[in-house]
């Protein structure tokens, strides 16, 4: 037998780990291909015809097929007829078939209390294409505060990339080297968003004055500001609190940053937006005390975009009281999952619009990582998974749940991402012209989700053993056949960055409401030269 070149294992290597770690999968050889057993699909330049299936975009639903060609949507219609044998076709008949999901919050590679997150971008990938999810965009952490360093080094991570990913990117300091180094990542490098922590006292988090800067130069390059709002001081004293309580478990994590001062954050930063009169994006809500203050904010016609993710949504804090510790800690991220009624409320919330889509903020760390924080909360590092996982649920509680319609479900979970950042309809729909980012979705179909079964490196999974319906069956990235009868048929390296451009729909109208400002100021007044 031959020996493998080195070049060869290399890239195997990330493939055949992912694949070692879930031996109850079937992975595909890294260089796709029709192997049989269900590896086929081709791939950008594949033909391929979706037959029978009810088309869901976020405007509407219809019958119809769908016809692919060389990764894009080439017709829309009912009726396509199959002329050619190189043709695949495949059958969705009493099946949904919808746009890919987009992730707008993940950490995949990121370094953070002292360890790396488990999930690469090709493990990650791996779940989010399982799970359905053929887009996500991550969050690019600056090196020392320099924000080319950082993007120099997440193009590295990304190199095993196998689906389409974008980027966000962090201001954790400001000088003016930092303020132009904004405008290259907007007009030379396609991200068109930047995140201001307001929590992580002492390594992360901004105070106002920085994020009153950030969030003028945002809206001078028509980029969208983010935050995640926590008040960082309070939580900080609020640990405190925790351990001189004696209160050291993943209990005092939850303790130490209760609802209020996520609400508190929430509303100090939609007020500074105001000021300056720019776009403002809210990651991971999840309380109601963040919720009413983005629901005040739009019902003042502010635009402020409130995003929940699964976690927040679905599940509660009574998983941090569990006396097992690799259990508690693993539901520890920031903000907390809530108490019972929160997840409840945030539902409400983003089927009546006021939440306008869905995250996950994956950021996995594994039962061995977690542990560094068994004698103090506070170094528990923060996270959960969610990226193959989102999905599903969100179709299981909302739609089957009757909270949502199906257009409604896309819109959340596709849709609004793509139009928010600025990359609609080449992402986010099934339309001609649009990327054959597509999945297959069938209704009846059942799930039971774990650790034994998720595609994540992690071993823990805070979903464990939720059941629920509605399956993705297939999943189309780029015209190319990945996940089928329950395997993944990808490659490292296979991904490709999506590049997003400034001036989103959100800044529309932005300067009309400024000159309405200026002139609404009836200043300066002409006034003579005052007598001493």
């Amino acid at each position: 037998m031959a020996t493998p070149s080195r070049a060869l294992l290399l890239l195997l290597l990330p493939l055949l780990a992912v694949a070692a770690s879930h031996p109850s999968h079937e992975f595909c050889a890294a260089g796709g291909g029709d192997s049989g057993g269900g590896c086929g699909g081709g791939g950008d330049g594949a033909r391929i015809l979706i037959k029978g299936g009810t088309v869901v975009n976020a405007h509407r639903a219809e019958e119809a097929d769908v016809y692919i060609e060389d990764g894009v949507v080439v017709a829309v219609r009912p009726n396509i007829p199959v002329g050619d044998d190189n043709v695949r076709v495949i059958d969705a008949t009493g099946k949904y078939v919808m746009p890919g999901g987009i992730d707008p919050h993940t950490h995949l590679a990121m370094e953070f209390m002292g360890t790396v997150t488990i999930d690469d971008f090709f493990s990650g990938h791996a779940a989010a294409l399982a799970g359905g999810t053929t887009m996500h965009i991550d969050f690019v952490i600056p090196v020392n505060g320099n924000l080319t360093a950082g993007l120099e080094s997440y193009k590295q991570k990304a190199a095993n990339a196998a689906m389409d990913y974008g980027f966000h990117m962090a201001i954790t300091k400001w000088n003016d080297e930092v303020a132009r180094e904004m405008e290259v990542m907007v007009k030379e490098h396609g991200i068109n968003s930047f995140k201001f922590f307001m929590a992580y006292k002492g390594s992360l988090m901004v105070t106002d004055d920085l994020l009153l800067q950030g969030l003028q130069k945002c809206k001078s390059l028509g980029a969208l500001a983010m935050v995640h709002a926590e008040n960082g001081d309070a939580v900080a004293e609020g640990q405190q609190r925790m351990i001189d309580l004696g209160i050291t478990g993943p209990e005092g994590h939850a303790l130490s940053r209760p609802p209020i001062l996520e609400g508190e954050a929430t509303a100090r930063a939609i007020r500074l937006a105001k000021f300056i009169n720019t776009p403002l994006y809210v990651v991971h809500v999840m309380s109601i005390d963040a919720m009413e203050e983005i629901a005040k904010a739009k019902r003042e016609g502010q635009r402020v975009i409130g995003e929940p993710v699964v976690s927040g949504l679905v599940l509660d804090d009574s998983w941090l009281l569990d006396p097992d510790f690799t259990i508690a800690s693993k539901y520890v991220m920031s903000p907390p999952i809530r108490e019972v009624g929160h997840g409840k409320a945030l539902q409400a919330a983003l089927s009546s619009g006021i939440l306008q889509l869905v995250g996950t903020d994956h950021c996995t760390f594994n039962s061995t990582q977690k542990v560094f924080g068994s004698d103090d909360f506070r170094k528990i590092p923060n996270g959960v998974n969610g990226l193959e996982e989102r999905m599903h649920i969100i179709w299981d509680s909302m739609v089957e749940s009757g909270k949502i319609s199906i257009t409604d479900y896309v819109r959340v979970t596709s849709t609004e991402c793509a139009k928010i950042f600025n990359i609609y309809p080449r992402k986010g729909a099934i339309l001609e012209g649009s990327d054959a980012d597509i999945i297959i979705l069938n209704p009846e179909r059942s799930f039971v989700m774990g650790a034994h079964a998720h595609h994540s490196r992690s071993n823990t999974n805070v979903y464990e053993g939720r059941k629920g319906k509605g399956m993705v069956e297939v999943t189309i990235s780029r015209g190319r056949v990945v996940w089928e009868d329950g395997i993944l048929n990808i490659a490292p390296g296979s991904g490709r960055y999506v590049r997003m451009q400034p001036f989103g729909y959100v800044f529309d109208g932005i300067e009309k409401s400024d000159a309405a400002y200026r002139a609404s100021l009836r200043a300066p007044v002409q006034r003579g030269k005052a007598v001493a």
